[in-house]
C-alpha cells in the first residue's frame, strides 16, 4: 500500500495539501463535497500534484511541511525546481 501527499487548487485559486492512501476516492470526495472541508465551498478543484511515501506517518510529514511552506515554495516543488527551493530556505522532503 502506498501513502500520498497532494497538491489541489481550488476554483479561488487557493492550495489545498493533504494525503491519503486512495488519491482516487479522495478525490472524488473532494469534488463531490462528500466530506466538508476547505475544499467543500471552492469547487471545483484541481489536483496539481502528489507524491507517494511508504508510510502514512511519512505522507503526513510531508503533508505538514507543505502546508508550511509559502506559495511560492509551493510553486517551486510544483514545477520541480528544486534549485529555487533550496533558495526560498527550509529543507524538502525529496
Amino acid at each position: 500500500m502506498a501513502f500520498y501527499v497532494y497538491l489541489l487548487r481550488c476554483s479561488d485559486g487557493s492550495y489545498y495539501v493533504g494525503h491519503t492512501d486512495d488519491i482516487e476516492t479522495r478525490m472524488a470526495q473532494h469534488q463531490s463535497a462528500a466530506v466538508r472541508s476547505y475544499t467543500s465551498t471552492r469547487l471545483p478543484v484541481e489536483l496539481l500534484k502528489s507524491e507517494s511515501f511508504v508510510t502514512r506517518e511519512e505522507a503526513l510529514t510531508a503533508e505538514q511541511q507543505l502546508k508550511g511552506w509559502s506559495r511560492k515554495k509551493k510553486e517551486a516543488w510544483l514545477a520541480g525546481d528544486f534549485e529555487e527551493l533550496r533558495r526560498l530556505g527550509k529543507k524538502t522532503f525529496n
